[in-house]
């Protein structure tokens, strides 16, 4: 696919996707879905891409949904709403699902305002990063609708129920610094630094084992709604995974070849 609506550019395994609708503020709309689905499936499957960084072009990092989109499921027959909604919803989800799931670390570094369906983007993400002009809003209330990026399930899960509540239900802006002191932002940079930043941190959480942090995170991703036998019994899964991993073998070899070298002097 050739992307028009995003930037994707890898260096030094570390992959940089830029949403590029910077003229309206990258509002997801379908075009741009589909290229971010298809770059995300890209990203996942490419051995050699160890960590991701999201960010956006010029001012913004997402404004969510596309409004001419909102216009035409309006404008669409009566009889069609509820179904053409209900597949859109499941072109959202795979989306955000791709994001949450992605087997290797994933940095959003917001460079502006995360609206709506943009901030459950961030959210999707395993790391936020922001600036000092970044800001959050779960605006959907002013549409008359309810977060359908997945905000309802990570934004308790970084700032507990009731200020989850508060955000939702008012929608109002968190600006970078109560964004920070709430937990939905991990880091805070200045704009200038931020991108490099974001890729500086992914290179630091890329470099273990790409077996050990895609079992680690597909287990970590589950363990609030798990019961620990069940953590037990996936990790141990896991653990059996990793002991035959290239990585494992490899560093154990080179610790005892260490070992014995040191005790041999």
């Amino acid at each position: 696919m050739d992307y028009t609506l995003i930037q994707l550019q890898v260096e030094r395994g570390i992959a940089t996707l830029t949403f590029n609708r910077p003229e309206k503020r990258n509002a997801m709309s379908d075009e741009l879905r589909a290229e971010f689905t298809h770059a995300l499936e890209r990203v996942a499957a490419d051995k050699e891409i160890r960590a991701l960084v999201l960010t956006g072009a010029g001012k913004g990092f997402c404004a969510g949904g596309d409004i001419a989109g909102m216009e035409r499921r309006m404008n669409a027959p009566a009889g069609e709403v509820a179904f053409n909604g209900w597949h859109r919803q499941q072109r959202v989800h795979h989306t955000q699902a791709l994001l949450h799931t992605m087997p290797k670390p994933v940095i959003a570094a917001v460079n502006g305002a995360a609206s709506g369906l943009g901030a459950d983007t961030a959210l999707a993400c395993d790391f936020i990063i922001a600036s000092e002009w970044a800001s959050f809003t779960w605006s959907y209330i002013h549409r008359g609708i309810i977060p359908d990026g997945g905000g309802m399930y990570f934004l308790p899960r970084r700032v507990g129920l009731a200020k989850a509540k508060d955000l939702i239900f008012t929608g109002r802006k968190v600006e970078a610094d109560e964004a920070l002191a709430l937990g939905i932002v991990d880091r805070k940079t200045t704009a200038d630094r931020l991108l490099a930043d974001a890729q500086a941190w992914a290179a630091e959480l890329g470099r273990g084992s790409a077996t050990a942090l895609a079992l680690s995170k597909t287990i970590l991703n589950q363990t609030f709604e798990l019961p620990a036998q069940q953590v037990f019994a996936q990790g141990s899964q896991a653990q059996g995974i990793c002991y035959t991993s290239t990585e494992h073998r490899e560093s154990v070899r080179a610790f005892l070849a260490k070992t014995h070298g040191t005790a041999g002097e």
